[in-house]
């Protein structure tokens, strides 16, 4: 009877088609499974001692030797987050970004948007997670006032960028092939930044409230960046046309050896006062890779508008994840 029942069951998931691997992972799990003793792997950037054996950080493993500690101490437990996270490592996170001397110095930041609660966040699953938390929150705020609203990304960019814009409901028609593009590297050199281009895009194909997703600093996949006198003209540009900036920063301290010059086109659009979206990683600079370690950020004109920014904020994560996990 048990077989029969089995057999008469109808074929639900026969109609699933198998997903493209991601080309990235696909480099990762060619990797594992060759068996060349002198193999290396260039295909994730990933901090390796000289035999190629992952290498965690001193002041990594120093961090959780201070959590072993505060757990007799009773400061640390399994508990559940709050929904946006640990609202110190929030703070600490956007300060880093906009005022890091205040954080070797102990003293208050500068910053009044974010001293005075301007400035809304979460703690996120890394890099990834703070991207798709944040243009869902575009989907279901902006977009919503805004049903014309655009997102332009930079022509190459990271290849996750399209799959996660498409995933919060952003891509035209579902399709992220049809997601706007501004031009970005040379097509003849490969290696320098197509100015003329992008600033000639940003000048006439957005419309006043479209969002530009640019890359803060170590542009991937080129490594080119623009000048500081170019990323003023950018600022003008975006300024007199109402454009939205949206960072994402995943290599700060890894483009100049500097957290501050790092930061530095971020922070000067702080200082216009922009408001933006900012997406952090710890991944890189950290080598917290399977910690899964992030930001997202919104600043906004004032601690009442943020108020709102982080109650929509906290609606994303809620159905998609609850809360972040404490130890990563």
């Amino acid at each position: 009877m048990a077989n029969e029942e089995k057999t008469g069951g109808s074929d639900v998931f026969s109609v699933v088609e198998a997903s493209p691997p991601d080309a990235i992972f696909a480099v990762k799990n060619a990797y594992a499974k060759d068996t060349d003793a002198n193999k290396v792997n260039l295909g994730i950037g990933a901090y390796r001692d000289e035999n190629g054996k992952p290498y965690v950080l001193n002041v990594v493993r120093k961090a959780e030797e201070f959590l072993v500690t505060r757990y007799e101490k009773g400061g640390v437990s399994k508990e559940y987050q709050k929904i946006p996270g640990d609202a110190e490592f929030v703070r600490l996170s956007q300060t880093l970004m906009l005022d890091p001397a205040s954080l070797r110095s102990g003293t208050q930041t500068k910053y009044e948007r974010v001293a005075n609660g301007s400035m809304a966040g979460i703690q996120s699953l890394s890099g990834t997670g703070a991207l798709r938390v944040l243009f869902n929150f575009i989907k279901n705020t902006l977009a919503k006032k805004n049903p014309n609203l655009r997102i332009f990304m930079s022509n190459p960019t990271w290849g996750n960028h399209k799959k996660i814009i498409r995933d919060a409901g952003l891509a035209p028609n579902g399709d992220m092939k049809q997601i706007n593009t501004y031009p970005y590297i040379d097509t003849k050199t490969k290696t320098s930044l197509d100015f003329d281009g992008m600033i000639e895009c940003l000048k006439t194909k957005p419309n006043a409230g479209d969002v530009i997703l640019l890359h803060a600093c170590a542009h991937n996949p080129t490594g080119v960046d623009p000048s500081d006198k170019q990323w003023e003209q950018i600022r003008a540009i975006m300024k007199e046309r109402k454009l939205v900036p949206f960072f994402d920063c995943a290599y700060q301290g890894f483009s100049s050896g500097s957290l501050e010059k790092d930061a530095s086109a971020v922070r000067a659009f702080a200082d216009d006062g922009f408001d933006f979206l900012l997406a952090q990683s710890y991944a890189k600079n950290l080598g917290l890779y399977g910690e899964r370690i992030g930001c997202a950020s919104i600043m906004c004109q004032s601690p009442e508008i943020a108020k709102k920014v982080q109650s929509q904020l906290n609606g994303v994560v809620r159905p998609m994840y609850s809360n972040p996990p404490r130890h990563g």
